[in-house]
């Protein structure tokens, strides 16, 4: 591997561990928050519980995704000096405010974790509503940056200088409010189809209609709705991301449907890989006319081909497999929500089929998977090009040398601290049972949020 290759995997693997730290440290928050006006509003004490449960595993996830998130902006500015310059010029704005982002949902979870039996039903409520709104900010005003990448504005290069600043008018940039409420959606809907996955193997686990039992369907029935909501909403919006990308980075938009001809009607590749040689998707379902509808709202928009670009200009082929991925996964978890609620809804069934239960098991991994699916084609469907059309990755990388041995060290300790994040999750809910959870909680005048040991 040459030297930009591995300064390119060895962030792409700083990325990839973090951002499962990352997404669930946003929505995570949302089901607590949820939970939490449930108990209050029904004082149903099972969602008690759940917020108490789900915000000692969001605890755990936070310090690990803390440090995760340090070593990335460490990386940054070790790997990247070429971008890290720009950035430092034209859109400093955005990490300066994060850490006042990060800082809201550090305060008001504390606040939570240590004082919610002291203070009232109200401010335990507004104390979740910051820490979702601080996790939110947080991931939004990084992720701007990488929409900054994709739709650099606010400045100009003028003799290898960068001039004109407006750092306004680089955080608004064109792809900034499809990109950050794609961040939201898209976490909200995995940490639903996560909690959804561990209620359901709990349910497959234990007695039927026990108390146990109905807390685990509960919790199940409640991701399930969130995790429908929230993925419909990602499809709609992954439908204007479509859009921007046809107008903003068409090469982009052809290599992820395999298309290399500029044409009208252009046909929806569905699975299949793409081949350079025959310039065609081997294996795919074609549905015709669909991808210049998606593009343009009209079968007639033409929707440019990979040949109207340099070759060298080309994204990796392999971001059409990355992005039918992505949609195969999103169109799954639609219809296993949608499947759950009518079956426990209208159907008014007591048990759901077993089928439907491991693959609801199987949603919360898919959902991260189509998490790190985006991610990868977002970055690498930008390529060769750290901020497009503008700055090359080539000429953003550092100079230094002998990157393997990094490379090496860091996937061993992300490999050791995953180890340690699932290791000390299995210790402490083994110690702090469900039904430890509830006896406790149901005790007159019990502490709803201290553990049992």
């Amino acid at each position: 591997m040459d030297d930009l290759l591995l300064a390119r995997s060895l962030f792409g693997t700083t990325m990839g561990f973090h951002i499962i730290f990352a997404t669930l440290g946003v929505g995570l928050p949302l089901l607590i928050l949820v939970a939490e006006i449930l108990y209050q509003k029904t004082k149903d004490i099972d969602y008690a519980v759940m917020a108490k449960r789900w915000t000692k595993g969001f605890a755990v996830l936070l310090g690990v995704g803390i440090p995760s998130g340090t070593i990335a902006g460490t990386q940054l500015s070790l790997l990247w000096p070429g971008f890290m310059e720009v950035i430092g010029t034209v859109m400093a704005l955005p990490f300066q405010i994060e850490i006042y982002a990060f800082f809201v949902e550090a305060l008001f979870m504390s606040i939570y974790v240590f004082a919610a039996e002291r203070i009232s039903p109200a401010m335990r409520i507004l104390s979740l509503t910051f820490v979702v709104f601080g996790a939110l900010a947080s991931a939004v005003l990084i992720t701007n940056v990488h929409a900054f990448e994709g739709t650099p504005a606010g400045f100009n290069i003028e003799n290898g200088e960068i001039v004109n600043v407006d750092p306004w008018a680089a955080f608004f940039n064109p792809s900034f409010f499809v990109t950050a409420l794609h961040v939201a959606l898209s976490a909200y809907m995995t940490g639903a189809f996560v909690i959804a996955s561990i209620a359901a193997f709990k349910m497959l686990r234990t007695k039927f209609d026990t108390a146990v039992y109905n807390f685990h369907k509960k919790a199940l029935m409640l991701s399930l709705i969130i995790g429908g909501i929230f993925s419909i909403a990602t499809a709609v919006n992954g439908h204007e991301s479509a859009q921007l990308l046809h107008e903003y980075q068409p090469e982009k938009l052809a290599a992820a449907e395999g298309l290399f001809e500029t044409q009208s009607h252009a046909p929806l590749a569905i699975g299949g890989y793409t081949d350079r040689e025959t310039q065609t998707v081997k294996g795919a379902i074609e549905i015709p006319w669909v991808l210049s509808f998606l593009a343009g709202n009209s079968f007639d928009t033409v929707v440019k081909g990979l040949n109207d670009f340099p070759e060298e200009y080309w994204p990796p082929l392999f971001v059409h497999t990355l992005f039918n991925g992505m949609v195969l996964i999103g169109s799954l978890l639609i219809l296993l929500s949608i499947f759950g609620f009518i079956w426990n809804k209208f159907l008014k069934k007591d048990r759901f089929p077993k089928i439907l239960m491991w693959a609801i098991v199987a949603a919360g991994p898919l959902a991260m998977i189509s998490i790190e699916f985006g991610w990868i084609f977002a970055c690498t469907g930008r390529q060769p090009w750290t901020i497009y059309r503008i700055l090359s990755t080539e000429n953003s990388v550092t100079s230094a040398t002998n990157l393997a041995t990094l490379f090496v060290l860091f996937v061993v300790i992300y490999i050791v601290l995953s180890l340690a994040v699932v290791l000390v999750l299995l210790y402490y809910f083994k110690r702090n049972t469900v039904m430890n959870d509830l006896a406790r909680a149901n005790e007159k005048n019990g502490p709803l949020l201290s553990t049992n040991t």
